[in-house]
């Protein structure tokens, strides 16, 4: 036998072409994705839940907490609240009984309500990431259209004539209407409407201690009439729904049944008795 006849020896296992190098690696012949490194990650995902807080705060929910004791006994000071903004998207407006937050429409706030969060507690509100101040918190009591009156015998707020039962949610410290003025020496009896169009007139929940629609309410006497008691519905943020902080008392906000059977519309002689009281612009 030759040399020729004997067999040719295996290739040699280092010169053989490599499995590895002939197709590319991963599942299905794709290469494996390069993962960004972890401080990177954290980079872009902290850049989109500010994003999506933002976006989330523009145009959704939006924290605010409560400025004064002119809420309780549901809502007290210091409180954290949240405001859905869709509730009047769309050509909804504020119903009797929501509970709303809005933009001061004009020294309403005093300085000390006014100013708000500071420091990063500021920056963070910018992205809804902390409640924001500089607000205001009332429930909505008239709308346009209506005749408000205070007060029957029993002391109840009067809803184009309909007497209001606000005892589920109102203080019950004293009367509405006592034969002394509150603190903020708002006028015991009155009559206002009707409502002009766009407008609302709001109340606390803490009658004797709210700085609301009442304060801005002329004197029968003063002419010029130079106040406006109105809240215009282009400066409401949103309806509240939600009590968030302190946890022990989370709980949701919703609109009470008490104005369910208010008339739609005032009867000419209330129209024809607010005006005469002259307590608004125009009246």
């Amino acid at each position: 036998m030759t040399t020729d006849d004997t067999a040719a020896p295996p290739p040699d296992e280092e010169s053989a072409p490599s499995a590895s190098a002939e197709q590319p690696a991963g599942k299905h012949g794709k290469k494996a994705r390069k993962h960004l490194p972890v401080w990177q990650e954290s980079v872009l995902l902290l850049v989109v839940a500010l994003g999506l807080a933002i976006v989330i705060k523009a145009l959704f929910v939006q924290a605010f907490y409560i400025p004064s004791e002119s809420m309780e006994p549901g809502l007290v000071k210091n409180d954290r609240i949240l405001v859905q903004k869709v509730s009047y998207w769309f050509g909804r407006t504020p119903k009797r009984g929501d509970v709303i937050v809005f933009a001061d429409p004009g020294q309403w706030l005093t300085a000390t309500d006014d100013k708000g969060p500071t420091g990063m507690a500021k920056a963070l509100s910018k992205v809804g990431l902390y409640p924001t101040g500089g607000h205001l918190v009332k429930r909505v009591i008239g709308t346009e259209g209506d005749v408000v009156q205070c007060c029957d015998t029993k002391g109840r707020i009067l809803v184009n004539g309909k007497p209001i039962d606000e005892t589920s949610y109102l203080s019950p410290e004293r009367g509405q209407c006592s034969a002394e003025l509150n603190e903020f020496d708002q006028p015991c009896t009155w009559i206002i409407g009707p409502i002009p169009k766009g407008k609302l007139l709001v109340l606390g929940d803490n009658r004797l201690h709210s700085a609301d629609s009442r304060a801005h309410i002329c004197a029968p006497d003063e002419d010029p009439c130079t106040q406006s008691p109105w809240v215009d519905t282009d400066l409401v943020v949103g309806k509240v729904f939600a009590l968030i902080w302190p946890r022990d008392r989370w709980r949701w906000i919703s609109r009470p049944e008490a104005f369910a059977d208010v008339p739609d519309h005032p009867s000419a002689s209330l129209v024809a008795k607010a005006k005469e009281a002259h307590l608004v612009p125009g009246s």
